[in-house]
């Protein structure tokens, strides 16, 4: 799969079913070549008003599916 087709799917949370965002980049690790993280960027409202700033960086063990369409995460959020 290529990063540009990665970017286009819609990630959403499967334990509250909340859309998080589209995938803005990767971290990976360069001597194993392995992708440890996907991030996706908070608040992308008019001008980012009424909006968090921030990033969700998501650990690549977390990501549950990858469909046609949308890339299913399980995050647990902490209270």
């Amino acid at each position: 799969m290529r990063f540009s087709e990665f970017q286009e799917k819609e990630v959403i949370n499967a334990c509250d079913c909340c859309k998080l965002g589209y995938v803005e980049d990767l971290v990976i690790d360069e001597k194993k070549g392995k992708i440890e993280a996907i991030i996706i960027p908070k608040g992308r409202g008019i001008c980012n008003f009424f909006c968090e700033d921030g990033e969700y960086i998501i650990p690549f063990a977390c990501i549950k599916r990858i469909g046609p369409d949308i890339i299913l995460v399980e995050m647990h959020e902490e209270k």
